[in-house]
């Protein structure tokens, strides 16, 4: 089991060899998925498919004109207020 401390700035060091093991190097992105009292830590690589599953859906099945209307009616406030 490997542990690592929070800093003052909420900065988390992953240990080396779980770096290794994920092929992480510097630069890249991670997520963080919150599961009860869990935390998983999960590598953002690939495409947006990768990410199917991580954000769940209101109803099923999504009524997909609803989320249109919803999203025309936004931007119409949006731009009425601009002016």
């Amino acid at each position: 089991m490997l542990e690592s401390v929070i800093t003052r700035k909420g900065q988390v060091t992953i240990p080396k060899p779980i770096r290794d093991q994920l092929g992480l190097e510097e630069g890249e992105k991670v997520m963080f998925i919150q599961r009860g009292d869990e935390v998983l830590l999960k590598v953002l690589r690939g495409s947006i498919l990768d990410l199917k599953g991580t954000v769940r859906p209101s109803t099923r099945p999504e009524d997909f004109a609803r989320i249109r209307q919803t999203v025309k009616k936004s931007i119409g406030r949006k731009a009425r207020t601009r002016d």
